[in-house]
């Protein structure tokens, strides 16, 4: 049965959320401008000439046992790949684990596509979609360094159009009011989908329903973005329960306005650049296009991987609209060069993007238990896990013991709609990451590969 553009399921984090694709085509055929201003602690951004002078430290490997892992355990993931791949589940799996800032697995197993017989391989290209919100969330940590606002800053504080928004009410006989929300939504809660704003997706709500109606992701850029969502009412009080939505969208719109730059020229000059990510973007470049995976998803009816229909797919050319909360494209390599900064506190390729103690901050725990429970039921789909809570801008885990895989304390993660997954230890000092393209996928490849990485290290820290 073809899939329609309300039937994909968001299998990001922490588990499937209905996500409209179809309503993301991006119209404008405006090109990202790669140059700006030059870079100050407090004003304008680094210039396109100055940000090709960093140099580009290649990602370091080394033998398994270097790091106290097994080379034999490790390749239970390689196992997995091609057991799911024989099986029929995907078409093609990329994998990569690090520990200690070592590389020790990478494998390109399958194909591109069912479409597409090309053979996956380490460069191939991803639609990563929600594992950018991490990235916005580091970019925006970046002006939160440099005092651009506080993280308890109201919205509106730097997004005046918020100043106005109103809550919409329903009461037990269903009667609809506006009102004023009892404090406003805050930058802090936008990166924890606190802040009551939704994602669309729960169409039996009318909050969503307005969302939906509104075609959001078919505005020009982040500012039009920002404005037509700020005349759309909050779906609950902010600060009272965890509920995944468009904030980290919202939270790109607030780098522009803070810092004169749009979104792609932020990430491109402050964090692509000096990690050495040349294959991450908004717009694939044409001279790319043919490393780009096939957009698939499983068909339950059929239960079959079926190529994804072009009136469902997302154009990943002349993008205008920096989607902050979805956006971007990327190999495993870039993205480990990203997670890999995370871990060593904000540094890699010898730049220091974030101080440590900014990172730990970045990592930690911004619910309580009672916002964190609060939303439960409510999304089912987009509940956060038993053992798990919100960071700034991605999961994290306080309960190992209650999640539904292998963790440990302090772990980070999550993930794309096209079953993309990574996860950062600090404790065990290991990344995992996994890209597949793949909606709605039958089985728990995030979870397998967990399991798999950390059952291969025989020296726990």
């Amino acid at each position: 049965m073809p899939i329609s553009k309300y039937e994909l399921l968001l299998e990001d984090f922490p588990k499937t959320v209905l996500l409209m694709t179809n309503i993301m085509k991006m119209n404008s055929t405006l090109t990202i401008a790669l140059c700006a201003f030059s870079l100050s602690l407090l004003s304008t951004p680094i210039s396109a000439k100055d940000s090709t002078k960093h140099k580009v430290a290649a990602l370091q490997y080394a033998k398994a046992k270097q790091v106290g892992m097994s080379g034999q355990r490790l390749k239970r993931i390689d196992e997995l790949a091609t057991r799911y791949i024989e099986d029929g589940n995907y078409s093609g799996i990329v994998t990569m684990v690090a520990r200690k800032g070592k590389i020790i697995h990478s494998n390109a197993a399958g194909v591109y596509g069912v479409d597409n017989p090309m053979p996956m391989k380490m460069d191939t290209l991803f639609r990563i979609y929600s594992m950018t919100k991490p990235i916005t969330a580091i970019a925006a940590m970046m002006l939160y360094e440099e005092g651009r606002f506080h993280i308890d800053d109201p919205v509106s504080k730097h997004l005046p159009e918020f100043a106005e928004q109103k809550l919409l009410l329903i009461d037990d006989s269903g009667v609809e009011s506006l009102v004023e929300p009892q404090s406003p939504m805050t930058m802090r809660q936008l990166f924890t989908h606190t802040a009551g704003l939704t994602y669309g997706s729960t169409l039996d709500n009318p909050v969503d329903l307005l969302y939906k109606d509104a075609n959001l992701f078919e505005t020009e850029n982040l500012s039009a973005f920002s404005e037509k969502l700020a005349t759309l009412p909050l779906r609950f009080e902010p600060g009272t329960r965890y509920h995944y939505s468009v904030s980290l969208d919202v939270l790109g719109a607030a780098i522009e306005r803070l810092s004169g730059m749009t979104l792609a020229e932020f990430f491109q000059t402050r964090i692509f650049d000096p990690l050495g990510m040349s294959d991450t973007f908004f717009s694939v470049p044409k001279n790319k296009l043919e490393r780009l995976a096939s957009d698939q998803y499983w068909d339950y009816e059929k239960s079959q991987v079926t190529a994804m229909p072009a009136a469902a797919m997302r154009d990943f050319s002349n993008v205008t609209l920096y989607s902050g909360g979805g956006g971007l494209v990327s190999t495993i390599g870039n993205y480990m060069r990203f997670a890999q900064m995370v871990l060593n506190g904000g540094s890699f390729n010898g730049q220091q993007l974030l101080g440590p103690k900014t990172v730990a901050f970045f990592g930690s725990d911004h619910l309580t238990p009672e916002v964190r429970a609060a939303g439960r039921g409510q999304y089912p789909s987009a509940d956060l896990y038993a053992g798990q809570s919100m960071a700034l801008g991605l999961g994290v885990v306080v309960e190992p013991a209650r999640m539904p895989s292998m963790s440990t304390k302090g772990e980070l993660s999550w993930g794309g709609v096209a079953g993309t997954k990574f996860w950062i230890s600090p404790e065990e000092e290991l990344i995992g990451i996994a890209m597949v393209q793949l909606y709605r996928a039958p089985t728990p490849l995030k979870f397998d590969m967990k399991v798999a990485a950390y059952q291969a290290i025989i020296e726990p820290n």
